[in-house]
Protein backbone atom coordinates (compact mmCIF):
# COMPACT_ATOMS: atom_id res chain seq x y z
CA UNK A 1 0.00 0.00 0.00
CA UNK A 2 1.52 3.48 -0.91
CA UNK A 3 2.47 5.84 2.04
CA UNK A 4 -0.03 8.23 1.70
CA UNK A 5 1.71 12.30 1.47
CA UNK A 6 2.35 13.85 4.57
CA UNK A 7 0.36 17.73 5.31
CA UNK A 8 -3.19 18.71 4.56
CA UNK A 9 -4.97 17.38 1.56
CA UNK A 10 -6.04 20.69 0.04
CA UNK A 11 -9.75 19.81 0.35
CA UNK A 12 -10.02 16.76 -2.04
CA UNK A 13 -8.33 13.21 -2.91
CA UNK A 14 -5.20 13.19 -4.17
CA UNK A 15 -5.99 13.77 -7.73
CA UNK A 16 -7.75 17.09 -6.98
CA UNK A 17 -4.88 18.06 -4.71
CA UNK A 18 -2.66 17.63 -8.04
CA UNK A 19 -4.23 19.72 -10.16
CA UNK A 20 -5.19 22.58 -7.37
CA UNK A 21 -1.39 22.89 -7.12
CA UNK A 22 -0.77 22.37 -10.64
CA UNK A 23 -3.46 25.24 -11.36
CA UNK A 24 -1.67 27.63 -8.37
CA UNK A 25 1.79 27.01 -10.22
CA UNK A 26 0.18 28.09 -13.69
CA UNK A 27 -0.82 31.21 -11.59
CA UNK A 28 2.22 31.71 -10.09
CA UNK A 29 4.37 31.47 -13.13
CA UNK A 30 1.69 33.87 -15.32
CA UNK A 31 1.46 36.65 -12.59
CA UNK A 32 5.21 35.69 -10.96
CA UNK A 33 3.00 37.00 -7.09
CA UNK A 34 -0.23 35.37 -5.94
CA UNK A 35 -2.00 36.05 -2.87
CA UNK A 36 -3.22 32.46 -1.01
CA UNK A 37 -3.81 30.49 2.54
CA UNK A 38 -0.82 29.81 4.02
CA UNK A 39 -1.29 26.01 3.32
CA UNK A 40 -1.83 26.30 -0.11
CA UNK A 41 1.77 27.91 -0.15
CA UNK A 42 3.59 25.78 1.92
CA UNK A 43 2.21 22.81 -0.28
CA UNK A 44 2.85 24.91 -3.45
CA UNK A 45 6.54 25.43 -2.73
CA UNK A 46 8.42 22.59 -3.76
CA UNK A 47 6.35 21.85 -6.75
CA UNK A 48 6.97 25.60 -8.16
CA UNK A 49 10.95 24.97 -7.32
CA UNK A 50 10.87 21.71 -9.24
CA UNK A 51 9.32 23.51 -12.23
CA UNK A 52 11.67 26.07 -12.49
CA UNK A 53 14.34 23.72 -11.86
CA UNK A 54 13.38 21.94 -14.92
CA UNK A 55 13.32 25.01 -16.76
CA UNK A 56 16.76 25.67 -15.94
CA UNK A 57 17.97 22.45 -17.41
CA UNK A 58 16.25 24.05 -20.94
CA UNK A 59 15.77 20.59 -22.74
CA UNK A 60 13.16 18.93 -24.44
CA UNK A 61 12.89 15.83 -21.75
CA UNK A 62 12.89 19.18 -19.20
CA UNK A 63 9.90 20.58 -20.99
CA UNK A 64 7.86 17.34 -21.36
CA UNK A 65 7.99 16.98 -17.38
CA UNK A 66 6.76 20.33 -16.87
CA UNK A 67 4.19 20.03 -19.56
CA UNK A 68 3.08 16.79 -17.55
CA UNK A 69 2.26 18.34 -14.60
CA UNK A 70 1.14 22.06 -16.68
CA UNK A 71 -0.81 21.73 -19.46
CA UNK A 72 -0.92 25.23 -20.72
CA UNK A 73 1.86 25.42 -23.76
CA UNK A 74 1.49 29.71 -22.94
CA UNK A 75 2.79 29.00 -19.38
CA UNK A 76 6.00 26.76 -20.00
CA UNK A 77 7.10 28.82 -22.63
CA UNK A 78 7.07 31.64 -20.70
CA UNK A 79 8.29 29.55 -17.69
CA UNK A 80 11.58 28.38 -20.16
CA UNK A 81 11.80 31.58 -22.03
CA UNK A 82 11.82 34.42 -19.03
CA UNK A 83 11.97 33.14 -15.85
CA UNK A 84 15.03 30.88 -16.40
CA UNK A 85 17.16 33.01 -17.67
CA UNK A 86 16.02 35.47 -14.98
CA UNK A 87 16.92 32.43 -11.88
CA UNK A 88 19.91 30.53 -13.90
CA UNK A 89 22.42 31.64 -11.97
CA UNK A 90 20.22 30.95 -8.59
CA UNK A 91 20.79 27.50 -6.79
CA UNK A 92 17.76 27.35 -5.43
CA UNK A 93 14.90 29.45 -3.24
CA UNK A 94 13.22 30.61 -6.27
CA UNK A 95 9.77 31.61 -4.10
CA UNK A 96 9.33 34.03 -1.40
CA UNK A 97 6.33 33.38 0.68
CA UNK A 98 5.10 36.36 3.02
CA UNK A 99 2.71 36.49 5.87
CA UNK A 100 -0.70 38.99 4.97
CA UNK A 101 -2.53 38.71 7.83
CA UNK A 102 -5.82 36.51 8.56
CA UNK A 103 -8.92 36.34 5.74
CA UNK A 104 -12.45 38.08 7.14
CA UNK A 105 -14.26 35.20 6.51
CA UNK A 106 -12.90 32.52 7.93
CA UNK A 107 -9.71 33.21 9.73
CA UNK A 108 -7.50 31.70 7.64
CA UNK A 109 -3.70 32.87 7.37
CA UNK A 110 -3.25 34.34 4.44
CA UNK A 111 0.28 34.75 2.26
CA UNK A 112 1.82 36.27 -0.72
CA UNK A 113 4.35 34.13 -2.61
CA UNK A 114 6.05 35.32 -5.27
CA UNK A 115 8.97 34.29 -7.97
CA UNK A 116 12.50 35.84 -6.55
CA UNK A 117 13.91 37.42 -9.95
CA UNK A 118 15.92 39.58 -8.51
CA UNK A 119 19.82 39.06 -9.34
CA UNK A 120 21.69 36.70 -7.18
CA UNK A 121 24.79 38.82 -5.77
CA UNK A 122 27.06 36.13 -4.36
CA UNK A 123 28.58 35.85 -0.96
CA UNK A 124 32.00 37.70 -0.35
CA UNK A 125 34.51 35.50 1.19
CA UNK A 126 36.80 36.66 3.69
CA UNK A 127 40.35 36.53 3.59
CA UNK A 128 41.18 34.70 7.16
CA UNK A 129 38.65 31.93 5.92
CA UNK A 130 40.77 31.61 2.71
CA UNK A 131 43.98 31.83 4.40
CA UNK A 132 42.48 29.00 6.72
CA UNK A 133 41.34 26.67 4.22
CA UNK A 134 44.82 26.85 2.38
CA UNK A 135 46.49 26.39 5.24
CA UNK A 136 44.49 23.41 6.10
CA UNK A 137 44.79 21.82 2.42
CA UNK A 138 48.69 21.92 2.06
CA UNK A 139 50.28 21.34 5.98
CA UNK A 140 52.13 18.77 4.59
CA UNK A 141 53.54 20.69 1.67
CA UNK A 142 57.13 21.98 2.39
CA UNK A 143 57.74 25.82 1.34
CA UNK A 144 61.90 25.87 -0.22
CA UNK A 145 62.95 29.43 -0.20
CA UNK A 146 64.83 30.31 -3.10
CA UNK A 147 67.90 32.43 -2.05
CA UNK A 148 67.54 36.59 -3.05
CA UNK A 149 69.89 37.24 -5.59
CA UNK A 150 71.94 40.44 -5.37
CA UNK A 151 72.03 42.31 -8.62
CA UNK A 152 75.92 43.31 -8.66
CA UNK A 153 77.40 39.81 -7.53
CA UNK A 154 77.15 37.64 -9.99
CA UNK A 155 80.20 35.40 -8.64
CA UNK A 156 77.46 35.11 -5.67
CA UNK A 157 74.69 33.73 -8.24
CA UNK A 158 77.55 30.94 -9.28
CA UNK A 159 77.50 29.37 -6.06
CA UNK A 160 73.73 29.90 -5.46
CA UNK A 161 72.91 27.45 -7.69
CA UNK A 162 74.55 24.02 -6.89
CA UNK A 163 73.17 25.28 -2.95
CA UNK A 164 69.68 25.31 -5.00
CA UNK A 165 70.21 22.52 -6.45
CA UNK A 166 70.73 20.06 -3.06
CA UNK A 167 67.82 21.82 -1.54
CA UNK A 168 65.61 20.34 -4.11
CA UNK A 169 66.87 17.08 -4.18
CA UNK A 170 67.05 16.62 -0.72
CA UNK A 171 63.40 17.81 -0.93
CA UNK A 172 62.82 15.31 -3.72
CA UNK A 173 64.40 12.49 -1.54
CA UNK A 174 62.22 13.47 1.35
CA UNK A 175 59.01 13.22 -0.26
CA UNK A 176 60.29 10.24 -2.32
CA UNK A 177 60.38 8.43 1.26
Amino acid sequence: MPTPTKGPRLGGGPAHERLMLANLAAALITHKSIKTTETKAKRLRPVAERLITFAKQGDLHARRRVMRTIGDKSVVHELFTEIAPLVAEREGGYTRITKLGFRKGDNASMVQIELVLEPVTPKVKSAKATAAKAAVAEPAAEVVEEPVEAPEAEAVEADAAPAEAEVVAEADAEEAK
